[in-house]
């Protein structure tokens, strides 16, 4: 009985206590005036941001829309509409003053599209911001056997398989045959997976403008690494090499091509040969099969020779614009040249094809 009357006691004091406190050097919560409101809301869009290209190999897909909206007092709500359609709206918020917001939105449509957002505040000041962006349709392949096409038209998306290169360095673009080209630069190139490029058979075509500063580069690589020798790598036994090297004012280009065990060059001499000073585009083509392989220039013959059949062991990855990472034992490094559309094939191109194809493009 003492000790229930204790506790009894114990708490009444400690609640005495707690409420003295409260009026003894410790202001009780009161509301502060927030002041005017002057300012309308300030909104931004994170995503899509102005010029947005979305390539995927579907017709309609999914957008996770991003957006912040700022105020000086309070936002009242917010609204998403696209094309002129309200998608969603959003009236609280965990700070009244800032809101970042997502809204994932699954119909998205091949086309050009209007993303708007607009925000009210409690005074009734609004803003609306609004950006334009497109969804791309599927490409759909143009040429029989094309597994690869990229036009480098404003980015480095391969638009068969839907890969982006993966950048190193800082390439840029051109006016391109075209739409716009890759433009190389020093110690730049991109990269790209090989999935589905390792076949029995195999075709690349593309224009190239060359730049003979500096005097040797790689141009399209898809080799093994070479343990043996990995700050200089060397190693042809498998894959391709495509490059180009001086020749007096002239620039040679040379393919070299592993079976598994050993290399086989098919190097077109002088017919190979590329004069920097008139600047102007040259379509290059090669293929492989496995009985021979093909160099073409402008859609004629420069070398053709007798081979066995490419093998793709370790070659995991397409280098564009330079001989790096794979091929760098003898400086085929960086190319500062242009390079436009880019086409490959899981089968050898006949000469007729191949001109085909340039009288398209």
């Amino acid at each position: 009985m003492k000790m229930k009357l204790f506790k009894y006691i114990y708490i009444y004091f400690l609640a005495a206590a707690v409420a003295a406190g409260c009026n003894d050097g410790i202001d009780p919560i009161s509301a502060v005036d927030p002041g005017t409101d002057e300012e309308a809301p300030v909104v931004s869009i994170e995503y899509p941001s102005e010029g947005t290209l979305i390539r995927v190999k579907e017709d309609v897909t999914s957008i996770n829309i991003q957006l912040e909206v700022q105020d000086d007092i309070e936002i009242k709500d917010i609204t998403v509409s696209l094309d002129g359609t309200e998608l969603t709206s959003f009236s609280s918020f965990r700070d009244y003053r800032i809101a970042i917001e997502e809204y994932n939105y699954t119909e998205l449509t091949n086309g050009e599209h209007t993303l708007s957002v607009t925000a009210n505040d409690l005074s009734g000041k609004s803003t609306t911001q609004s950006v334009d962006f497109e969804k791309v349709a599927p490409y759909d392949p143009v040429y029989d056997g094309e597994i690869f096409y990229l036009p480098f038209d404003g980015d480095y998306t391969e638009l068969v398989e839907i890969n982006t290169a993966t950048i190193t360095g800082s390439p840029g673009y051109a006016t391109g045959v075209s739409g716009k080209a890759y433009a190389g630069a020093t110690d730049a190139y991109i990269t790209l997976p090989t999935d589905n490029l390792q076949n029995t058979e195999f075709s690349a075509v593309f224009w190239y403008k060359v730049n003979n500063d500096p005097d040797r580069a790689g141009i399209l690589t898809m080799g093994p690494e070479d343990e043996d020798n990995p700050t200089a790598m060397n190693n042809r036994t498998s894959g391709f090499r495509l490059f180009r090297e001086s020749s007096g004012d002239m620039q040679r280009v040379k393919l070299n091509v592993g079976n598994g065990t050993a290399d086989s060059w098919f190097d077109g001499g002088e017919a190979a040969d590329i004069d920097p000073s008139t600047g102007e585009w040259v379509h290059i083509a090669f293929t492989i099969s496995s009985t021979e392989c093909v160099v073409y220039f402008d859609g004629e013959v420069v070398k053709q020779g007798e081979f066995t059949g490419v093998d793709w062991t370790g070659c995991d990855i397409l280098t564009i614009g330079s001989g790096a990472p794979r091929f760098t034992g003898w400086s085929h490094l960086s190319d500062n040249s242009l390079i436009d559309e880019l086409r490959i094939f899981d089968k050898a191109l006949t000469q007729a094809e191949i001109q085909e194809i340039i009288a398209a493009e």
